[in-house]
């Protein structure tokens, strides 16, 4: 069965979501719980300092009620991994059955889904991919996509030729790595007129901000720009783009071209502003709505196997798991208005 899903209107998203807890998203066993049935679920947050993650932490409250799971109460580790730690050990003692986490470090946190897996609790991890220890399921989007889709549009916008500055996130994440990794190796391929300054930021708008004022000092002429999350990014680029009167809107002499990742309300209307040229749209709905699916079917004992969803996505096999590759658009002018996003539907 095609399943379509609304984004956020509370009466559609309730009405997709109950159809989705009864119904297999692939082709995996079909043992569901009925409907009474609600496994007791841990949910950790990775932080609180970025826009597309307290979307998404909106969508998890939105989405707990209809997707039929008991959430113990929500913790945040705040981009500590042993805060993380410490907060799925109080997950399991509350009586977790399975657990949903966004570890930002994918490197430090493989034994703590190693003793998971020895209590038999199932783990879903959301956006970022561990890079050893055992998963159910991570429900991510495809992130070397995210690069070579920055790269590609950056490329054309600038006729293959010009400097782009890329605000690189954490290296110690599989994001980071996955998106700076992409990005690099499409400009090298596709687009050798254009030089590439790498900023390290470590997921944080006040280092990029800091490297960018640093790099434009001394090139002046600089005239694009990839952000990788622009949840943190954003804000902080705009307001200093803005005090070096460089924040010119698109089609004018001296714009700088921008694309971000993430697709929050404040791209968008960057978007319309002529600030900003585009964002890639991180389904911070579908996270939310998969994560809690998963933690459920895990739960309940459903298994998945690789292949394509009923949902436009792809599950593939992970030498520690599974996971569900989510689409992520490239959004511009042409349809930033387009009510399917999540970007138009979430509260600011």
């Amino acid at each position: 069965m095609k399943l379509t899903y609304a984004r956020v209107p509370a009466a559609a998203a309730a009405v997709a979501l109950l159809a989705v807890a009864t119904a297999a998203c692939n082709r995996g066993s079909d043992s569901s719980s009925g409907p009474s049935d609600k496994p007791t679920i841990g949910i950790d947050l990775p932080r609180a300092d970025s826009d597309f993650w307290n979307s998404y932490a909106q969508y998890i409250q939105q989405y707990i009620p209809v997707q039929g799971v008991k959430a113990l109460p929500v913790s945040n580790s705040q981009n500590d991994v042993t805060k993380l730690v410490a907060n799925v050990q109080v997950l399991e003692r509350t009586g977790a059955k399975a657990i949903v986490m966004a570890p930002q470090d994918t490197g430090a946190i493989a034994s703590t889904l190693d003793r998971l897996a020895g209590k038999n609790i199932p783990v879903v991890s959301v956006d970022t991919r561990p890079d050893k220890g055992k998963v159910y399921m991570v429900v991510r989007a495809d992130n070397r996509a995210y690069g070579t889709k920055a790269c590609e549009f950056l490329g054309k916008q600038l006729g293959g030729k010009g400097k782009v500055a890329e605000f690189e996130g954490d290296l110690s994440s599989i994001n980071g790595r996955d998106r700076s990794e992409a990005f690099g190796s499409c400009m090298k391929q596709k687009f050798p007129g254009i030089t590439v300054y790498p900023l390290v930021t470590n997921w944080d708008g006040a280092i990029a901000s800091s490297k960018l004022q640093t790099l434009l000092a001394q090139h002046s002429d600089l005239n694009g720009l990839y952000m990788q999350a622009g949840g943190v990014f954003l804000q902080p680029t705009l307001a200093l783009l803005q005090q070096k009167n460089l924040l010119k809107p698109a089609g004018q002499p001296g714009h700088i071209a921008i694309i971000s990742n993430d697709g929050i309300p404040q791209e968008f209307d960057a978007i319309r502003k002529g600030q900003i040229d585009a964002t890639i749209s991180q389904p911070a709905d579908l996270y939310a709505k998969y994560a809690l699916y998963y933690a459920k079917a895990a739960a309940t004992g459903k298994t998945f196997k690789p292949g394509p969803t009923d949902h436009d996505s792809t599950i593939i096999q992970l030498p520690n798991g599974l996971e569900d590759q989510l689409p992520a658009p490239v959004v511009t002018k042409a349809d930033v208005d387009d009510k399917s996003l999540w970007g138009n539907s979430i509260s600011k």
